[in-house]
């Protein structure tokens, strides 16, 4: 016998509980179900608790760079490793919790914690119930994606979600991926104490940055004692005597990496695969992931998909923008779309990366008429304040329109400091609105009004 209800939610990621409270102040009675941790990847495995080791390490860092800044550590800096973990387990939890409360003091939802799966384009069956609503949301979000590299099964290995039980120090990590995941979890425990090696199978890291971006994040971490051996086109793994081997079949010699853990980190894949999505007849692209339109309904009426298993954006911020759409749409009369959204993303090692727009090749294969300025953070008065000058600070324009087209900050606060870039990039403004504003000094953001007043052809 099927339970009828007005709406249902399937995952508690970051767009599940704003989706359930706004259903459940629109008086809708709704069902969120869950069938591991509520609050999904960011609360429990993603950017609150690896931020937060991020903060960790940043304290362990600057510890040793004390004397360079005048001030005196008496004995060796040491990294507790259980503490380290228990602090990021507390941060954590304490978000997990909150997200449990809050779902819990909402009158109309009900929080079902179960394996949903699809039975209809209507119902969804959890825990022997089966629940129909005219209304369905997917939030089933994605997990680390496991290549099927010779060996690999028969290897201990970790992923982003199992490297958050370590509380240990391990003695040489490898890591597989130099995109964001893996240089984040690479500079944390180099700073740590772990030795560390990135293994890559393209000829650089982050390659969907530009070239000088990436060559910068390389040489900020090879600096603090981050290996990398890139061009890996033949990557299997064996256990030995001595702990993993990771076969890299580089140009560069040795052929082997070996090392005492082992962490893979190259994207992540939709959890769409045991949802039933065949009985509901959803549609999906290439890689698993829901196709939806504009405003992030499915190909049936009645069900959108929003988060990561949409495939429209991998962050926390555009899940939450996903339930802003949907919310608009359905309630608000809105008229909101994925397409008005600005890709925006950080990459948090230490210092940050901050990006938003097209990266500068895009925009030469793109033909326009534009404008780039750069300036190296070593020009920045804010950072050789802070002794952190690594990185730099650049931005393109479009000359005829005068509209920001992208822009990277890799340096100190470049996470935050981007941000007012986005705000007139959204607002469709000239750059000179930002190039004439008057900027708090001493500030990284200062510098941003004079970079635009540098602009040079992109040639």
């Amino acid at each position: 016998m099927s339970e009828q209800y007005d709406a249902i939610i399937i995952g508690t990621g970051q767009a599940g509980p704003a989706l359930a409270g706004r259903l459940n102040s629109e008086g809708l009675k709704t069902a969120i179900i869950e069938r591991n941790l509520v609050g999904g990847t960011c609360v429990n495995v993603g950017c609150i608790p690896t931020k937060t080791l991020v903060g960790s390490a940043r304290i362990a860092y600057a510890a040793r760079q004390a004397d360079n800044f005048g001030v005196a550590i008496d004995g060796d800096i040491s990294v507790d490793m259980c503490k380290v973990k228990a602090r990021k387990d507390d941060i954590s939890g304490a978000s997990n919790q909150g997200v449990t409360n809050w779902i819990g003091g909402m009158d109309n939802v009900e929080l079902i914690m179960g394996h949903a799966r699809f039975v209809g384009a209507d119902a969804v069956e959890v825990n022997g119930r089966n629940l129909t609503a005219p209304k369905i949301f997917v939030n089933a979000g994605a997990r680390a994606r496991v290549p099927d590299w010779p060996g690999i099964e028969d290897v201990p290995f970790m992923t982003n979600s199992g490297i958050m039980d370590v509380d240990y120090l391990p003695e040489h990590l490898i890591i597989i991926g130099g995109s964001y995941i893996g240089l984040e979890f690479a500079q944390m425990y180099r700073r740590f104490g772990s030795e560390v090696t990135v293994v890559e199978m393209a000829d650089r890291i982050i390659a969907r940055d530009d070239e000088d971006v990436s060559d910068a994040v390389r040489e900020m971490l090879e600096s603090e004692g981050v290996r990398f051996r890139l061009n890996a086109d033949c990557i299997e793994a064996r256990n030995t005597e001595s702990g993993i081997a990771v076969r890299v079949n580089c140009s560069e010699n040795p052929s082997e990496v070996l090392g005492s853990h082992l962490l893979i980190a190259v994207g992540r894949i939709p959890n769409t695969d045991d949802l039933g999505i065949e009985a509901a007849g959803l549609a999906t692209n290439g890689f698993g992931f829901l196709t939806v339109d504009d405003q992030l309904q499915t190909n049936v009426p009645g069900i959108w998909a929003v988060g990561d298993v949409n495939g429209r954006g991998a962050f926390t911020h555009t899940a939450y923008n996903d339930y802003e759409i949907v919310a608009a749409n359905l309630f608000d009369n809105g008229a909101r779309r994925v397409s008005d959204r600005i890709l925006c993303y950080g990459l948090f090692t230490d210092p940050p990366l901050g990006r938003v727009g097209m990266t500068e090749q895009q925009v030469r294969e793109s033909g326009r008429n534009a404008l780039v300025g750069k300036r190296m953070m070593t020009r920045v008065g804010r950072a050789r304040e802070f002794g952190e000058t690594r990185g730099f600070i650049k931005i393109v324009v479009d000359a005829d329109s005068e509209e920001i087209l992208g822009a990277a900050i890799l340096g100190l606060n470049g996470d935050e400091a981007i941000h007012g870039l986005l705000d007139v990039m959204y607002a469709k403004q000239s750059y000179k609105v930002i190039s004439r504003a008057v900027h708090i000094h001493p500030t990284v953001s200062e510098l941003i009004p004079t970079v635009l007043q540098e602009m040079q052809p992109l040639v």
